[in-house]
């Protein structure tokens, strides 16, 4: 009974060294075997009950070598196998064809947007960002916009829910007044933005949009630098060197205008685009309201500017002769792809 037990243990230990391990699939059937939670190892050190006292310990120290055995070839061929497979350098095949990389492409508001900021940044404008949350003074009260104004009225502005002083932004105006409080004149910058308005969503409006404004304060700024900026703009944008400027108000702005470029009137595109007219809205601009200059801390004695706001998505549709500004927001990829070949700024 003695002799079996010891001659047991043996063979299995001869078992354990001359196997032969090729694959992780085999050495994980000799885990299994002799290291798994139900190895055959382990009914060994249960016999040795059975065992004489005074042979005990040389039983225990052989089954003990047996274990230690398993554990070690488990190591050795697991380090084996892992080296092997880093070594080994996977087959190319050169004949086989190549797979095209679809390359994506830039949203069209972003491709007018980075071109408008390049624009601005020729004539020395720097970029100006904020919070589209924005609160009531910034938005509406530093820009000379009358307590009575509509466009405070829940029908255009999103208030903030339990909070009626904070609302999302609808102009990036707020930025203006932002940097009127902060720096001193000269100031020179730009401030692009996503801006919110709730108003029903259809093919020529969105209930968010993107828009560019700009700011120059400095000594003796005067319309003609106004409408030198605008022209520069309009021919590097639209390559249009005519423009003109209509009389208009907006409420932080006097004098203020509105501002046509010449599009042209020779095909159906152009006339359906124009409205017939052959002129083509742009943008809003005007002179910094002095009350503006001075609800900000900024002497309007001593300085004056202008300021100027257009939408990005507007210029977008224009300059791509996109028909449904709902395209623009739907991400659709279809309708993205036709972007691939557009310049990237």
């Amino acid at each position: 009974m003695v002799i079996d037990a010891f001659d047991k243990v043996r063979e299995l230990q001869a078992i354990i060294a001359a196997g032969k391990i090729e694959n992780k699939e085999e050495l994980e059937a000799f885990r299994i075997q002799f290291l798994g939670t139900k190895n055959i190892i382990k009914p060994l050190f249960g016999a040795i009950r059975d065992i004489p006292n005074e042979r005990k310990k040389e039983y225990g120290q052989l089954v003990n070598a047996v274990k230690q055995s398993a554990e070690q070839k488990f190591e050795q061929i697991s380090k084996q196998l892992n080296s092997k497979a880093a070594n080994e350098v996977e087959q190319i095949d050169l004949t086989a064809p190549g797979e095209t990389i679809e390359l994506g492409s830039r949203h069209p508001v972003s491709l007018v947007l980075n071109q408008m900021i390049e624009i601005f940044d020729r004539l020395g404008f720097t970029i100006a960002e904020d919070s589209e949350i924005e609160d009531d003074w910034h938005n509406f009260t530093a820009l000379n916009t009358p307590e009575d104004h509509p466009a405070r009225d829940m029908q255009d502005t999103y208030y903030i829910m339990n909070d009626p002083s904070r609302l999302l932004r609808t102009h990036t105006s707020s930025v203006q007044s932002h940097v009127m409080m902060t720096q001193e004149p000269p100031i020179r910058i730009i401030a692009p933005g996503r801006v919110y308005r709730n108003e029903t969503i259809s093919a020529r409006a969105h209930c968010q949009f993107h828009q560019v404004e700009g700011l120059y304060i400095a000594e003796k700024v005067s319309f003609a630098d106004l409408r030198q900026t605008i022209y520069y703009f309009a021919k590097e944008m639209f390559g249009s060197t005519k423009i003109r400027m209509r009389p208009s108000f907006f409420p932080f702005t006097e004098p203020s205008a509105e501002v046509d470029v010449w599009w042209g009137c020779e095909t159906e595109t152009d006339k359906r685009i124009t409205k017939g007219t052959g002129w083509l809205e742009i943008l809003g601009c005007g002179m910094v309201d002095p009350a503006v200059l001075k609800n900000c801390g900024i002497d309007s004695e001593k300085y004056s500017g202008f300021a100027f706001g257009m939408g990005v998505e507007r210029i977008a549709m224009l300059k791509y002769q996109i028909d449904d500004i709902r395209l623009l927001f739907e991400n659709d990829v279809r309708f993205l792809r036709q972007f691939k070949k557009t310049a990237i700024f």
